[in-house]
């Protein structure tokens, strides 16, 4: 199962084709495993619909063999000093910083988003890996006074083995910046990569190969029956999972069976709220970037609803136009496309069935609306930026999660009534707030339930503050130390100490 290397320039897409993994199997016990079933998925490139090779399907037997690696070496690993594990967590986030530009070329031409912003995305997941290396001595427990006869105290120890369930949006950034908190606070990590865009995660697995000991990280390759099988399995710990809404109910039923803790990021239809007194054009900009259009709005935090105040609703819709008609989807592997292509068919067409969806409840189109008609794009799944005005709160396309670049555009000037069209949906992970009154920002940033509140900022991530969300949007939070708090386990100890000529101290 080997994928043939070919001579490497430092562009384009035959620099991101010789950054491919050689490996494609199951990643386990430190060396690389064969499916037992011989089964394979095959990757394609969303980009141009070409053949990226094959990867080894895990079935039942496959993630068994899995779980007894990291169980083994969870094993080894919980008692390994923290700030051993801290320094080589260290080394593991300069081995990716050196390797940022193959990695950002692999998921390029895997999942389809843009070569240079995925450069970006190596960079945070060496900082994730940094910041909780940073963290081990702060994994603390308590003391509690009970007088000169007794000491009573708490220690913080590891889960055991955590599994975690990687989406196909960034699939580099998530696989190596996730596996920082469980691996710094002592557990075993088995990561299950995205079927549609594995091959970022398998080869952080050959660089770092022998850097950790065996069985501390694991590569689960497959489809569904090997995320059932792993969710499923006695073994496992903790649940982690980036993904849908509906995936996530399936993971916490799993859960529930062997009552383990679930850490869940789900799906999102987040608010981007304009004030009447917010600068059109800045509101316009903040807009676009809220939608993340570089990864074509396939992220959980793009802020797809965007609620504007009718003073400032026309003039924002100017900007908004133009800001978005400087926006084109390109090929993912070359440096200068600042916007890539869906990531597999099924999506694609899922988006485009949602567009017409928009037409028929009455929607108005401002731009895009289609499938790009761009020629050296025609085999590759791209949507140009699209953007519904005129939308209502009942409309579907104001409802649902499309995860692409689909926005909706709502008009409002009664600002309960606005509010509450905000939190009428099931989700809540983050919102967008822009306006010049403190008050105003206060009051409603106490009011939306969401999560992550931005205030005259979006889409922005601060290490050390608390990621996740609110309602179905999500359990636990993330990118701070309560997330690495949340691979722990409480144990209270009791110690007696003996007194000269006295009995048992009274409880």
């Amino acid at each position: 199962m080997e994928h043939p290397r070919q001579e490497r320039d430092r562009s384009g897409a035959n620099f991101c084709r010789s950054a491919l993994p050689a490996n494609r199997g199951l990643y386990y016990d430190g060396g690389w495993h064969e499916a037992k079933s011989r089964r394979h998925i095959a990757v394609e490139s969303p980009g141009t619909g070409e053949s990226l090779g094959e990867i080894a399907d895990g079935d039942v037997a496959d993630i068994a063999a899995v779980v007894a690696s990291a169980k083994r070496g969870f094993g080894l690993w919980r008692d390994v000093h923290p700030l051993e594990r801290a320094a080589l967590l260290r080394k593991v986030a300069e081995i990716v910083r050196e390797n940022a530009r193959e990695l950002a070329a692999i998921d390029a031409i895997d999942c389809g988003n843009p070569f240079t912003a995925m450069i970006n995305d190596a960079a945070m997941a060496s900082s994730q890996l940094d910041f909780f290396a940073g963290l081990v001595t702060e994994m603390k427990g308590h003391s509690v006074p009970m007088g000169p006869g007794a000491i009573n105290f708490s220690i913080r120890e590891p889960l055991g083995v955590i599994a975690k369930i990687i989406p196909f949006n960034h699939p580099f950034m998530f696989s190596a910046g996730k596996i920082a908190a469980p691996l710094a606070a002592g557990n075993s990590v088995i990561v299950k990569p995205p079927e549609q865009a594995p091959l970022s995660t398998l080869r952080l697995a050959e660089l770092i190969d022998g850097l950790l000991p065996a069985g501390v990280f694991n590569i689960a390759t497959g489809g569904r029956e090997a995320g059932v099988a792993l969710a499923a399995h006695r073994d496992i710990a903790m649940l982690s999972l980036i993904g849908s809404v509906a995936t996530g109910r399936a993971v916490m039923r799993a859960a529930a069976d062997g009552i383990r803790p679930v850490l869940l990021e789900l799906g999102g239809k987040n608010a981007l709220i304009a004030f009447a007194d917010a600068d059109p054009s800045v509101v316009a900009e903040a807009v676009i970037a809220g939608m993340n259009f570089a990864w074509c709005g396939q992220s959980c935090g793009s802020t797809s609803r965007a609620f504007i105040h009718a003073a400032i609703y026309d003039t924002v819709l100017e900007h908004l136009h133009r800001g978005c008609a400087a926006i084109h989807p390109g090929l993912p592997t070359e440096p200068e496309t600042k916007m890539g292509a869906i990531v597999s068919r099924s999506q694609f067409e899922r988006i485009l069935a949602m567009i017409q969806t928009g037409h028929k409840d009455g929607a108005r189109l401002l731009i895009g609306g289609g499938r790009s008609t761009d020629p050296v794009l025609a085999n590759g799944f791209f949507v140009d930026p699209t953007v519904f005005v005129d939308v209502t709160p009942e409309m579907r396309i104001a409802r649902e999660e499309i995860f692409g670049p689909v926005l909706s555009v709502l008009r409002w000037d009664d600002e309960a009534a606005m509010v509450g069209a905000v939190n009428a949906l099931d989700y809540g992970l983050t919102c967008s707030i822009w306006t010049n009154d403190l008050a105003a920002a206060h009051r409603t940033a106490s009011a939306v339930e969401a999560g992550y509140v931005w205030v005259n900022e979006v889409a922005r991530h601060f290490p050390g503050t608390p990621f996740g969300g609110y309602k179905q949007s999500g359990i636990g939070r993330e990118e701070c130390l309560e997330e690495l708090i949340s691979y722990t386990q409480e144990k209270n100890i009791h110690i007696r100490l003996p007194q000269p000529n006295a009995g048992l101290i009274p409880a």
